[in-house]
């Protein structure tokens, strides 16, 4: 019989602007969270906390979060090619901002993805994002707290 490993948050934590808001999740949840990133964590005494430095490779990070996330696992990421990898293995993922990237999304977030560079390349958008606001972490923490909720129903009755 295969013990079924806990659920974890996995973050693509380069430039990740909610990593504190993750770990306080976890805390919550009694989850491990797993920071992955070309370098620059610090690091941390807590069990709880992992963190994980990949070569410098362009998808080095996304390839070991898609080789190490199973089902009902929760990933925080705003690559949406990386999303695209991890949703349709069952992971639930969310962006910085608190959307959920899901089956039913995924496709238009990548198109739209596809369209904004496209823009970019041909200089019709300068490809400015908004600054992160307070709001924006407090609408993250609620939407982490509520996938966690679901990934882990999901996990017990699976």
């Amino acid at each position: 019989m295969n013990a079924r490993r806990a659920l974890q948050i996995f973050v693509d934590a380069d430039a990740c602007p909610v990593k504190d808001e993750a770990v306080k999740v976890a805390e919550r949840h009694g989850l491990v969270v797993t920071f992955v990133s070309n370098g620059g964590l610090r690091p941390s005494r807590d069990p709880m906390i992992r963190n994980v430095v990949v070569s410098k490779g362009a998808d080095a990070a996304d390839d070991w979060i898609v080789e190490n996330a199973v089902e009902n696992d929760v990933a925080i990421t705003a690559d949406v090619p990386l999303a695209a990898r991890l949703v349709p293995n069952g992971v639930h993922v969310l962006g910085p901002t608190g959307r959920p990237f899901t089956p039913e999304s995924i496709g238009m977030a990548v198109a739209m993805r596809d369209l904004r560079q496209h823009l970019r390349e041909t200089g019709e958008d300068r490809g400015f994002n908004r600054s992160f606001t307070p709001r924006d972490r407090s609408e993250f923490l609620s939407a982490l707290d509520r996938v966690v909720r679901r990934a882990l129903n999901a996990s017990a009755s699976g």
